[in-house]
């Protein structure tokens, strides 16, 4: 019955020409390199060349087809979907760090805000009823005191990153419901796996240290709460709601996906160590973590009843495979990752000795 599934779902995206904003990305390579498996035809947008990324190891850009610009720039969006046909379009693309967006908050504006009415624009005047699944955040709810995130709940954020979601959010809704388009919104928990290598993020920066014999950092005071889950089940996520983005329960509806099982950072980190075998490299805790919500953590109840989603790896078993390729990701790499100067992390820590990774 299960290789049945599968291969209703293999057809379902066969031959089907499916436009990945952010294809270069962490997730972006993950959903592209599954959707050509699935004998999908694939067009990529990227903006910038990562030779280290996932995307460039796994050989994306062989076999699919990448064009180089700017979500900003709405005539190349506009050709992208007319002359490529699209039929599916996942928008990923974003500015998706949230220091950098307490730095930058313009620029994560742009990206975020800007690229996607873009691209909805793009879409209308394409007229061609392409399905899209826009990339929203459970960071879009900002902070509430009603928890799991339900999607009925209002989006209420306050600083520059979650805003940016909640931008994206309500501008995918508001072309379903004005225009009839077949838009549809995912607002995912925490996700990690292997191939996402920005090391100030929890998972890749704690592997990174646990694999050098560091003690890694922890940014926060450690008890912030979060949904976790693993990078194949944020796929299967993508592909369940952009095959049915066009159905009337579906079309212009946002939906959760987490694993309903939050865990604080520090127990994250816990667990991440054991899983290593190095319970000896007791965590630094910095306690510095701006505009970071306390405790988020999603119902993906909708998702589950609607789309038949649920996720499937377990924390351990997704720890497990991804220290795997930061493994070998790092000892293929191990020239050329450079250690951060003991200068800096002496004007950053007080008291505490030896290289570590800030996460």
């Amino acid at each position: 019955m299960e290789n049945l599934e599968k291969l209703i779902m293999n057809d379902f995206w066969a031959g089907k020409r499916v436009l990945v904003t952010g294809i270069a990305g962490f997730l972006g390579s993950w959903l592209a390199d599954e959707l050509i498996r699935r004998d999908a035809e694939v067009v990529g947008l990227v903006r910038d060349d990562l030779p280290n990324s996932r995307f460039a190891e796994v050989g994306i850009g062989g076999r699919a087809t990448i064009v180089h610009g700017d979500l900003a720039d709405f005539f190349l969006l506009e050709r992208i979907l007319n002359e490529y046909e699209i039929d599916t379009c996942f928008h990923l693309a974003a500015q998706p760090i949230v220091t950098v967006a307490n730095r930058l908050p313009m620029s994560t504006f742009e990206s975020n805000i800007r690229g996607t009415w873009n691209l909805l624009e793009a879409a209308r005047h394409y007229g061609k009823a392409a399905r899209i699944v826009a990339a929203s955040s459970d960071k879009a709810y900002g902070e509430s005191a009603l928890l799991p995130y339900r999607e009925e709940l209002p989006l209420a954020s306050n600083h520059p990153y979650d805003v940016s979601k909640s931008c994206t959010d309500l501008l995918a809704q508001t072309y379903a419901a004005s225009y009839g388009m077949p838009v549809t919104v995912s607002r995912c928990g925490n996700f990690y796996g292997g191939g996402d290598t920005n090391w100030s993020r929890i998972v890749p920066g704690t592997f990174r240290s646990i694999i050098r014999g560091e003690r890694p950092m922890i940014r926060s005071d450690g008890t912030l709460l979060r949904d976790y889950f693993y990078i194949e089940d944020v796929v299967e996520a993508y592909l369940s709601l952009g095959q049915a983005a066009d159905r009337a329960d579906v079309r212009g509806r946002a939906f959760n996906f987490g694993t309903e099982s939050p865990v604080s950072v520090r127990d994250l980190v816990a667990t991440m160590l054991r899983v290593t075998g190095r319970a000896d490299l007791e965590p630094i805790i910095l306690g510095d973590a701006p505009n970071e919500i306390n405790a988020q953590y999603l119902s993906s109840e909708r998702a589950r009843n609607t789309l038949g989603w649920s996720p499937r790896i377990p924390l351990e078993e997704g720890l497990r495979r991804s220290y795997d390729w930061y493994q070998k990701y790092l000892a293929r790499s191990s020239k050329k990752e450079e250690l951060i100067p003991s200068v800096i992390l002496n004007s950053i820590l007080a008291g505490h000795s030896g290289p570590a990774q800030l996460v």
